[in-house]
């Protein structure tokens, strides 16, 4: 599997899935300067098989080279957001 990359026309990240056209997809939206994760997908068909997890550790390793920030992740918390409140 290659690197997530940003897909900044459909405001999502993208994973590509070694030999099949199909991707995993993170999607978001901008609130300031912070990256608010709405919704994922991962195929069922490829479900249990890491790709999940490997869109998961791509994505927040492109949000801390971007300096944006998530709520729900460690080193990139905004001060004033609590877990499991709306950001």
């Amino acid at each position: 599997m290659s690197g997530v990359e940003e897909n900044l026309a459909e405001s999502r990240f993208e994973l590509a899935i070694d030999g099949s056209p199909e991707i995993a997809a993170a999607y978001y939206r901008m609130r300031g300067d912070r990256i608010v994760l709405t919704h994922t997908i991962v195929l069922e068909r490829f479900s249990g098989q890491g790709i999940g997890s490997q869109l998961a550790r791509g994505v927040f390793d492109e949000v801390r080279a971007s300096n944006a920030r998530h709520p729900e992740y460690g080193d990139g918390v905004a001060a004033e957001a609590t877990p499991g409140e709306p950001a």
